[in-house]
C-alpha cells in the first residue's frame, strides 16, 4: 500500500466512525456550552456555510456537486432552496447513510444522489453549475491536481474551504488530528501559490475565522 492509499484509508476510516459527531454539529442543542463552543471552535463552520449558499445564487434548477458531503448539510439545503440536481460524494459510508436520511427527511430525496466514493477516482457525465468543497482540502496531500480537475467540471464557481496555519485554533486541531489522519494546513503565500498554479480559472480568497474561504471561477464561465 503506497503512502497516499494508507493516508486515504485512515482519513476515510476516522470519518466513517465520526459521522454521528459530525452530524450532531449542525443540530446541537442551544445550551451555554454549546455557544460557546460555536463561538470559538465553529465560527468558520457556520461562516463558510453562509458564503457557500450565497454564492450559489441563482440556484433555481441548477445542478450542484458536493465533494466531500459528509451527512449532506449543504446539499439538502441547496435543494431546499431550489436546485434542479444535487449530487454528493464522499468515502465515508456513514455519511451518506446520514445524507440519504437528511434528504428524505426533507422531501428532496428526488432531488438529491449521495455516492460512496473517492472523488480522486471519479469522474461526472456532465458538468456541474456550482461545486462545493467546504471541510475537505484539509486532508488532501496533493490539492493542486484535485483544484485543476474540479475547474474542469465546473460551469459557473467552487467554492472552497482550506484551513489556516498559524494560532491558537490550528495548534490544537494539528494535536487532535496527530493519531486520526493526515492534516494539511495553508500560509495565505502557500495557498496563493497553489491556485496561481492552476490554469483556466479565477479566484478570490477570503479569511474566515481558522478557514480561508476560496471562489474559483472558470475563465470560460
Amino acid at each position: 500500500m503506497s503512502a497516499s492509499t494508507d493516508s486515504t484509508a485512515r482519513t476515510r476510516d476516522f470519518f466513517h466512525g465520526y459521522a454521528g459527531r459530525f452530524d450532531a454539529i449542525y443540530g446541537n442543542e442551544h445550551t451555554p456550552w454549546n455557544a460557546l463552543v460555536n463561538r470559538f471552535f465553529r465560527a468558520s463552520m457556520r461562516l463558510r456555510f453562509e458564503r457557500t449558499l450565497a454564492g450559489c445564487e441563482p440556484v433555481e434548477e441548477a445542478s450542484v456537486l458536493d465533494i466531500g458531503c459528509g451527512p449532506g448539510h449543504y446539499a439538502v439545503e441547496l435543494a431546499r432552496r431550489g436546485a434542479g440536481r444535487v449530487v454528493g460524494i464522499d468515502f465515508a459510508d456513514n455519511m451518506i447513510a446520514r445524507a440519504r436520511e437528511h434528504a428524505a427527511g426533507a422531501g428532496v430525496a428526488d432531488r438529491c444522489e449521495f455516492l460512496v466514493g473517492d472523488v480522486d477516482r471519479w469522474q461526472p457525465d456532465s458538468p456541474f453549475d456550482y461545486v462545493v468543497v467546504m471541510g475537505f482540502m484539509d486532508y488532501v496531500a496533493d490539492p493542486a491536481a484535485l483544484v485543476r480537475k474540479i475547474v474542469g467540471f465546473t460551469r459557473r464557481r467552487a467554492f472552497f474551504s482550506f484551513p489556516a496555519a498559524g494560532g491558537l485554533l490550528a495548534w490544537q486541531r494539528q494535536l487532535r488530528y496527530r493519531n486520526r489522519c493526515p492534516l494539511y494546513l495553508y500560509t495565505p503565500a502557500r495557498l496563493r501559490a497553489l491556485l496561481q498554479s492552476v490554469p483556466g480559472a479565477s479566484f478570490t480568497i477570503e479569511p474566515i475565522a481558522r478557514d480561508y474561504f476560496v471562489t474559483v471561477t472558470p475563465t470560460s464561465a
